[in-house]
């Protein structure tokens, strides 16, 4: 599960920073696309994103996190390339 938890965090990451350039980049000087990307962008990014927050729930135990190690954990969810962070800090296998 911890494999999976890393390659979902890494798309995660990958996930936001598109759907970032899509709404600053595109939504300014291609309307027509930014339209067209919303909704297969977004609706990726959110189960990528679910997903992200429900394998950390779950692994809260396996790994021995301390609360405060899974709220930081969940709050990378939130800032661009702290998903990165999490990955390598956080997804050490033993």
């Amino acid at each position: 599960m911890l494999k999976s938890f890393k390659i979902i965090a890494f798309l995660e990451g990958i996930s936001y920073l598109v759907v970032l350039y899509n709404m600053l980049v595109n939504k300014t000087f291609f309307p027509d696309l930014y339209q067209t990307l919303l909704q297969p962008f977004g609706m990726g990014h959110g189960i990528l994103f679910i997903a992200y927050v429900v394998l950390a729930i779950l692994l809260k135990e396996p790994q021995k996190w301390s609360y405060k190690d899974l709220a930081l954990i969940l709050l990378a969810s939130l800032l661009p390339f702290a998903t990165f962070w999490v990955e390598r800090k956080y997804c050490k296998t033993a």
